[in-house]
């Protein structure tokens, strides 16, 4: 059994994330300090040390090297809430293992902790540096994240991914807010052959005008006010990878001259620099309005639209893939019991009955959070309408919709025989007929009691 030495000054998080750890079969000594820490490692022995970033005795980049010094052969991993480029490629140069940034979901905690644990301790120790997780909202299992769908929507989604990653093209992915663009751009990377090199996500609406170019391109150490190091910008922190713009036509005009430079010539230059960096990256945009209606408008530049936009994929909406619905949501109860160490099997016939008939205005994301909010309120085994936020109610009220509820939980148990019936007791062919998954057929059957 693995043991692992967990520092955490968030005692309440660290107790979560020791228990969590435990149930996934490793053995875990927590530690609240460096100072604990230190004494810890003196008296046991570890396979792998996890570390927070600030503590409040040390900072944990400082407290890593210490350990690399003393035990070269442990890996460490460094955890923050305080997500950067900089601090990232510095944990990294240090010796880090990996790096996650809070808040990190539980699939991406086993992930790597998985692949550290099973790096070859000479390779470890005599390895090139390799700047392998300097990513901005970047996620160990983004190849895992990306949901198959059985809808006509998800399919023509999934053949465009697939024809497009091998390639270089640039994407530009068009959808709705809370559709998952994020989540297809980092399928296309992981398709990619640029897979192994850096995914670096950016919010364009999150930088100040001001800042875009120190952001993009980095900066030397007083080139302005307020810049007290050197910073390595996005673009040089994704050069052999692939750089995801997210909101582009939040960019101001003059942001986007910059932008435009920068992907013509394949170079940059750090804001105060007269250096001029080549980059080799892959550029996947996305946007939830209408760029071809900004550039009318004059205010979303032409060359640019068509510099980002050699490729277009369109990120359908929930409720343009109604099909998929339940395959997502039984996707996020896995995910929610994970998280939350919950055990609900699935979903009544009325709440799916509820979530068929709800508009799902926020997309994947309002349904993501719907279920997890209903799998931490859930005592039983099923998610019940009673866990419901009251929007639900408001769209189920209406005489039509409360019609169709009690039409679909009255038929569902015969309308499931008649599937197994159909398909002599084949459950897979089965659950393609009724369009929901094989899980959420199993679980259907043990709730009707059906043998």
């Amino acid at each position: 059994m693995p043991k692992i030495l967990l520092i955490e000054d968030d005692i309440v998080f660290c107790k979560l994330l020791e228990k969590f750890l435990i149930k996934k079969a490793y053995e875990v000594t927590t530690t609240f300090s460096a100072t604990e820490a230190r004494e810890a490692v003196k008296n046991e022995s570890f396979d792998l040390i996890l570390t927070d970033l600030r503590l409040p005795d040390s900072d944990g980049i400082g407290l890593m090297s210490e350990f690399k010094n003393s035990h070269p052969h442990i890996p460490v991993i460094l955890m923050t809430g305080y997500s950067d480029v900089n601090t990232a490629v510095k944990a990294i140069k240090n010796g880090a293992a990996d790096y996650i940034s809070k808040p990190f979901n539980p699939d991406e905690v086993l992930l790597v902790i998985t692949n550290a644990l099973q790096a070859p301790k000479e390779e470890e120790e005599q390895a090139p540096v390799k700047e392998k997780k300097t990513v901005k909202k970047q996620s160990s299992s983004g190849e895992n994240e990306f949901v198959k769908g059985i809808s006509v929507a998800s399919k023509k989604l999934l053949d465009h991914i697939h024809l497009v990653s091998p390639t270089d093209m640039s994407v530009l992915i068009i959808g709705e807010s809370g559709t998952g663009k994020e989540i297809i751009a980092k399928s296309i990377h992981q398709q990619s052959r640029r897979k192994d090199n850096n995914f670096i996500a950016v919010d364009c609406g999150a930088i100040p005008k001001e800042l875009a170019a120190s952001e993009f391109f980095g900066h030397l150490k007083g080139s302005f006010t307020g810049a007290i190091n050197d910073k390595k910008g996005y673009f040089e922190a994704a050069n052999g990878g692939t750089l995801f713009l997210d909101e582009i036509g939040n960019l101001s005009y003059e942001n986007q001259i910059q932008l435009l430079r920068a992907l013509q010539e394949r170079k940059i230059k750090p804001v105060g620099s007269n250096k001029e960096i080549n980059v080799d990256i892959r550029i996947i945009t996305a946007t939830n309005e209408d760029l071809r209606e900004a550039v009318k408008n004059g205010d979303f530049r032409e060359d640019l639209y068509h510099r980002i936009n050699e490729f277009s994929i369109q990120s359908p909406s929930l409720k343009d893939r109604g099909e998929d619905l339940m395959v997502f949501a039984d996707y996020f109860l896995e995910k929610a019991n994970q998280q939350l160490h919950k055990d609900v099997i699935g979903f009544s016939p009325e709440v799916v009955s509820i979530f068929q008939n709800y508009s799902w205005p926020g997309n994947l994301r309002e349904l993501q959070n719907c279920v997890k909010r209903a799998t931490l309120l859930t005592r039983g085994d099923f998610i019940e309408s009673d866990v419901l936020p009251a929007e639900f109610f408001q769209i189920q009220n209406q005489p039509a919709a409360t019609a169709e509820v009690f039409s679909l939980s009255e038929n569902e148990k015969e309308t499931i025989i008649s599937a197994l019936s159909k398909t002599q007791n084949n459950k897979s062919e089965a659950a393609k007929l009724l369009k929901i998954t094989r899980k959420t057929l199993y679980n259907k059957l043990k709730q009707y009691n059906i043998e």
